[in-house]
């Protein structure tokens, strides 16, 4: 377990709900990603990599809602600017599995 925090340093963290309304292969990277836009509603549309490779093609991400942190800095992903950060979890294989609602929110919902 990491280090105890209080309840306002997780308040901090604006984590949001979006839909994956494209997804391409990250080229550049140096391990294999994809580049994904996500639709977060009032908070508009956002860009993230996730080496989400392993268990997702490019197909099953269309449409896909996720959970992403929308208040980090802007992260550079060799020529890419990273906006969000795509929640996930790894498994057994450690496959990275993407965070998301059981049923469909409205775009730019925040996690309670």
């Amino acid at each position: 377990m990491k280090t105890p925090i209080h309840f306002t340093d997780f308040e901090k963290v604006d984590i949001r709900v979006g839909t994956i309304i494209e997804a391409s292969i990250f080229k550049e990277a140096r391990k294999p990603a994809y580049k994904l836009l996500i639709d977060l509603g009032p908070l508009g549309v956002k860009r993230s990599s996730a080496q989400i490779t392993n268990l997702y093609s490019l197909d099953d991400l269309k449409g896909k809602q996720v959970l992403c942190v929308v208040n980090f800095p802007p992260k550079q992903i060799g020529p890419y600017i990273s906006e969000v950060l795509t929640l996930g979890l790894a498994n057994e294989n450690a496959h990275v599995v993407l965070v998301a609602p059981l049923s469909q929110v409205p775009n730019g919902s925040h996690l309670h």
